[in-house]
């Protein structure tokens, strides 16, 4: 067997074993590791332990310890060294952000003396171990390092789309429990990819707030911004105008859709909804517009609020028809930073409140580098060599209405 298979399995080995809280795959799993440590300094010096060849790049110089935490618990390792400091190795990365982060979170609820035994027993079976105090500062001072050099990086390319949202999260503050907006900015590049350009916590989703929210964003260089996608929030479509006034705006569909319910009673008629969801899916806005009146003419006399609404609404869900057709399903919602959201959820039910802002900012920051990282390493999620505006309009300005009419 080659030893770039060797290493391949061992990786996967360890993977598999990292994902395992039973206390009794330990010693087997510090096996694994050791093992794994001897192959990547043999990769390191293209030779083994005392092997005689003329391709060595340098030579071995003893063992160092140095301890791990994993889920299974804390284990002293024998760190391999070399005379000219070649090697080293990620291991000691292995663990996510998101997850530090985790354990940072639940293990500071535990510290301040909010925890339950509940809380107690997600720490010792997430980490293995118990954390002390000081372990817990230098933790959250690295991570936080890292962090802010990455929500602090200049933005160099165009970002022709950018999708907005807010959620929020439970945060413990001067002994009373209260709501968190959490805001996040996503971005497609003019190369197609996608990105993760920011995550804030700020006391309420307000005006203000996503106004130094998008000034932040505008200060790290984010610009040729075509269109923005979010839902209908008063203060969020204000602040959009304000700072990226040549921009068009596009309210999410699916959130219009959403709320396009409330007006209709629980018992309409099904096909009423669904010709109403057709609506997005014509071929340009001449034809969306007609189709509303049509539905409108057809719906008024048995659904007079709901006829009434979507003439008044309809019409912010109809900026993607003025972007190249082979775009339009995806940025006529921001279903790809609803993707986002719930695995923000998904990481943050655990804490369920967190002791602080901090904190609760350190988790969410993590997880979207997480998914960055992620799409960075995919294909581009758009083709942008083409012609992005169909039909360009003199007026820009964030009701559709007015700039296409």
């Amino acid at each position: 067997m080659k030893k770039t298979d060797k290493k391949l399995i061992d990786k996967e080995l360890l993977t598999q074993l990292l994902k395992d809280n039973k206390c009794e795959l330990k010693i087997l799993l510090k096996e694994v590791i050791q093992e794994l440590l001897e192959s990547e300094m043999d990769e390191t010096l293209d030779a083994t332990k005392s092997e005689r060849t003329g391709n060595r790049l340098g030579y071995r110089s003893g063992y160092y310890n140095r301890n791990l935490i994993t889920r299974v618990g804390k284990m002293e390792l024998r760190i391999p060294q070399d005379r000219q400091g070649r090697f080293s190795t990620e291991l000691f990365e292995r663990f996510s952000r998101s997850e530090k982060a985790l354990c940072s979170a639940i293990i500071e609820m535990y510290v301040q003396g909010v925890s339950t035994r509940k809380v107690k027993h997600i720490a010792e079976q997430l980490c293995g171990h118990n954390f002390s105090a000081s372990s817990v500062s230098r933790l959250t001072v690295k991570m936080d390092e890292q962090l802010k050099h990455f929500y602090e990086r200049p933005i160099t390319h165009n970002y022709p789309y950018v999708i907005l949202d807010a959620r929020y999260e439970n945060v413990r503050e001067n002994g009373i429990i209260s709501k968190k907006a959490v805001l996040v900015a996503l971005g497609i590049n003019e190369l197609g990819h996608r990105e993760v350009l920011c995550v804030e916590v700020a006391q309420h989703e307000s005006h203000e707030s996503w106004k130094q929210f998008l000034l932040g964003l505008k200060r790290r260089g984010l610009k040729g911004v075509k269109l923005v996608i979010s839902d209908a929030h008063d203060g969020l479509k204000r602040a959009v105008n304000e700072v990226y006034v040549e921009a068009y705006w596009q309210r999410c569909y699916v959130h219009l859709l959403r709320n396009a319910l409330t007006h209709l009673p629980k018992n309409h008629e099904p096909k009423c909804f669904e010709e109403l969801k057709e609506l997005f899916a014509c071929k340009d806005v001449k034809e969306a517009r007609q189709q509303l009146q049509n539905w409108i003419a057809k719906w008024e006399n048995k659904y007079p609020k709901a006829c009434d609404w979507a003439e008044l609404n309809l019409e912010e869900s109809f900026t993607f028809y003025l972007f190249a057709k082979v775009h339009r399903i995806r940025i006529r919602s921001s279903n790809m930073i609803e993707r986002v959201n719930e695995e923000l959820h998904r990481r943050s039910q655990v804490i369920r409140i967190f002791p602080n802002a901090d904190s609760c900012q350190r988790l969410m920051r993590a997880v979207a580098v997480e998914i960055h990282e992620k799409w960075m390493q995919q294909c581009r999620y758009l083709d942008m060599s083409i012609p992005l505006i169909i039909k360009p309009t003199q007026n820009k300005s964030l009701n559709l209405q007015q700039s296409a009419a």
